[in-house]
């Protein structure tokens, strides 16, 4: 694996060899302490979570040389110490396609012992063979839509001082839900596009200040784990709920996509991982 460092020693943004040769040092680990800091988070984390990474490029040689195909996804929890590029996962995944392979058993070890490497932490990592293609479910984020409201928009850095809540009204449970999320790549700057959604019990927050707040993320440049992490930790310092979970579905780049959810309060589930008709 490559060693730990800045985003811009990453692959992105650069022209880069494919390799058809295995080789875990391909993956690009970034500690997350360093963004979190900037957040004002040290020691005990505010919150738990799950990147939930679906990966719908993966392909391999059984031991014939038969190419086989899956989708991986990964459940890394917010709690381990790096990120891992999203490029170059891409890359790691593309060198395994022509690698032979026992089988998908044999390649579920291969990917958790690299990949927890990468992150600092034991992965979660489920493969779903072709057959059962047919058997993945779509499904759209709930909630009361903030898009409804027709405002005026001018600034597009998000802003905390426009989240506030009405303090004289009685404590509300409530999610709310917005497809405007647009934030940048914090290296190349290409539009990473999300659906987010907010739930939350606490006195009602001003909707029409919470889709200013996240339409100010339109020119912003941070990785996706990065982004809802900032809004997680500007809707409870700002508003003051006492339970807070957010989660973002993020649009696939390069056959990847990232869906960071983040929460403070105990959930009967964890979120499911339904793909949105724009993932």
């Amino acid at each position: 694996m490559a060693s730990q460092g800045n985003p811009s020693d990453s692959p992105l943004g650069k022209p880069t060899p494919y390799s058809d040769s295995y080789d875990p040092s391909l993956l690009f680990p970034m500690p997350r302490a360093d963004k979190r800091a900037e957040l004002g988070i040290s020691g005990t984390l505010p919150f738990f979570g799950m990147d939930v990474w679906n990966a719908y490029e993966v392909s391999w040689l059984n031991l014939r040389g038969k190419p086989q195909v899956a989708i991986a996804t990964l459940m890394v929890p917010a709690d381990s110490p790096n990120i891992v590029e999203s490029k170059s996962m891409k890359l790691y995944f593309n060198a395994l396609n022509q690698a032979r392979i026992a089988g998908p058993e044999a390649l579920l070890e291969l990917l958790r012992a690299d990949l927890s490497a990468a992150f600092g932490a034991a992965i979660s990592i489920r493969l779903t063979p072709a057959e059962d293609f047919g058997k993945l479910q779509m499904g759209e984020l709930d909630g009361l839509l903030l898009d409804r409201l027709d405002l005026e928009f001018d600034r597009y850095q998000p802003d905390p001082a426009l989240l506030t809540s009405h303090q004289e009204e009685a404590p509300v449970e409530e999610t709310l839900v917005s497809h405007l999320l647009k934030s940048n790549c914090l290296v190349t700057h290409q539009p990473d596009w999300a659906s987010v959604q907010i739930r939350y019990v606490g006195n009602p927050i001003d909707q029409e200040g919470l889709l200013r707040y996240l339409v100010g993320f339109r020119a912003h440049q941070e990785f996706h784990e990065q982004c809802v992490e900032r809004i997680f930790m500007d809707v409870l310092r700002q508003c003051s709920p006492t339970k807070l979970l957010v989660i973002a579905r993020y649009t696939r780049r390069g056959g990847i996509d990232i869906n960071p959810w983040r929460s403070n309060f105990s959930l009967a589930k964890m979120p499911a991982n339904l793909r949105s008709a724009r993932q």
